[in-house]
């Protein structure tokens, strides 16, 4: 099951059923299965305060995934910061649309198992968000 949350942020439109149906693809191509999965939309002081509690980290980021995965069951939230992706979007000059989306899936594959720490990690995470990036008509 998938949900959406605004936790101090103005809501969006944004299809659960989109979602939910390209996380589906995902899985298929990851041999991995649906589980409860929310995202939660906020700003940036949200996600900062989330930042230096859970993580020790004193830096703004774009997403904090926890993941509640059980193989082969996918499960977690994604805390998104809608300031990040509205930043990034204009500095890596694509939209708005498209930058949400990369982050959403970005996090999505977190909980599938894919690191972006080292530099081989984070090529090949930047591989598969584009390649379920193309599912929905982003190259």
């Amino acid at each position: 099951m998938l949900e959406v949350v605004f936790e101090d942020v103005s809501p969006f439109e944004l299809e659960e059923s989109f979602l939910s149906n390209w996380y589906s693809k995902v899985c298929l191509q990851e041999d991995k299965e649906l589980g409860d999965l929310t995202i939660i939309f906020c700003s940036d002081t949200y996600l900062l305060d989330l930042n230096r509690q859970h993580l020790d980290h004193d830096y703004f980021t774009d997403i904090i995934t926890f993941d509640y995965s059980d193989f082969p069951v996918v499960s977690g939230d994604l805390f998104i910061s809608v300031d990040r992706v509205k930043e990034n979007a204009f500095d890596f000059k694509v939209s708005f649309e498209h930058e949400l989306h990369r982050v959403i899936i970005h996090g999505f594959l977190h909980l599938c198992g894919y690191l972006d720490k080292s530099e081989e990690d984070e090529l090949i995470m930047r591989s598969k968000e584009n390649q379920a990036l193309s599912l929905i008509g982003f190259k």
